[in-house]
């Protein structure tokens, strides 16, 4: 078997996967280039659907920033599915970037945010109650074609019918769910975990502020600006954050990261909101430290047997 950290081909080389938007990568990510250099490793962007680049060339092809695929998962999927040396794999990629994995996870008794789904061509209507809403596609990311209804309002109730027909006419899934109010004063919290030789462990968290502030007009946004600090995870998201990977198909010890995103429900207790196992933002920047246990994470991949 070959130890990918001893590369055969001398320096092991990481491809670090972007988008044609992000050429260079988002600042976060660079954050952990200097790290890989400081451990030996050769890390270098790489745009997913460049046809000019040799996949096989690399050691390990880390999934980073490649948002720009909600509009062609399946060629994103295909794609994946040719690289063996990626990470997070093919197999977590094509489970985790459609949203409908909630309910898998709700029926592993994992507490998450209530959801009802429309499938493309399904006649929808608002809810009659007049409580807040959030509509948004079963494929998506940084909060691309996601808007905040609030159906007390005729306008936005027409707005709401509006964005679902828009999704659906695009032959998407749409994903309805009652907007948690506790987001507006504790915020969201994504904690994040990173690979280490007994799978994944708790680097660091943050708390993100309310981004949906009113319907979805269709903008063409690569992701939503977010306001984002440190925070310090509790108890409970923590046990939360623990049962939902639990339910992961497959194990968490094939993962080189994973951010489990929480609001408070009702009662006050943590929902999970999404488990992002594909491309989500790491915040390194926001955790002394992180950068480094990133790139131990991705070394301890390559020193891996294939």
């Amino acid at each position: 078997m070959t130890n990918h950290y001893q590369s055969t081909r001398g320096e092991p080389r990481v491809a670090l996967v972007t988008c044609s938007r992000l050429v260079d990568l988002d600042p976060d990510d660079r954050l952990v280039l200097d790290p890989l250099t400081a451990r030996g490793i050769a890390a270098e962007a790489a745009v997913w659907d460049d046809p000019g680049v040799d996949w096989s060339a690399y050691d390990l092809v880390v999934l980073r920033s490649p948002w720009d695929y909600a509009l062609r998962r399946d060629e994103f999927v295909a794609w994946a599915a040719t690289v063996p040396t990626l990470v997070n794999p093919a197999d977590v990629v094509r489970w985790n970037t459609d949203k409908r994995y909630l309910g898998e996870l709700s029926a592993a008794d994992v507490p998450t945010v209530s959801t009802s789904w429309v499938e493309p061509g399904q006649a929808w209507s608002p809810p009659a109650d007049i409580g807040e809403y959030v509509i948004k596609p079963a494929v998506s990311a940084g909060s691309q074609d996601t808007g905040r209804y609030d159906l007390a309002d005729p306008e936005h109730r027409d707005l709401a019918e509006a964005h679902v027909r828009r999704l659906s006419a695009a032959g998407r899934t749409t994903m309805v769910q009652p907007y948690l109010s506790a987001v507006d004063t504790e915020g969201e919290t994504a904690l994040l975990f990173l690979a280490g030789p007994d799978g994944l462990a708790f680097s660091h968290a943050i708390r993100k502020g309310p981004m949906l502030t009113g319907p979805d007009l269709g903008p063409d946004e690569l992701y939503k600006a977010e306001e984002i600090t440190a925070r310090t995870a509790g108890i409970e998201q923590l046990a939360v954050a623990d049962r939902t990977l639990a339910a992961v198909p497959g194990g968490t010890r094939q993962l080189l990261y994973a951010r489990v995103d929480l609001i408070p429900g009702p009662d006050g207790a943590p929902v999970l909101v999404e488990l992002e196992l594909t491309e989500p933002s790491l915040f390194l920047g926001y955790a002394d430290g992180a950068p480094d246990r990133l790139a131990t994470a991705i070394a301890t991949h390559l020193a891996r047997p294939a």
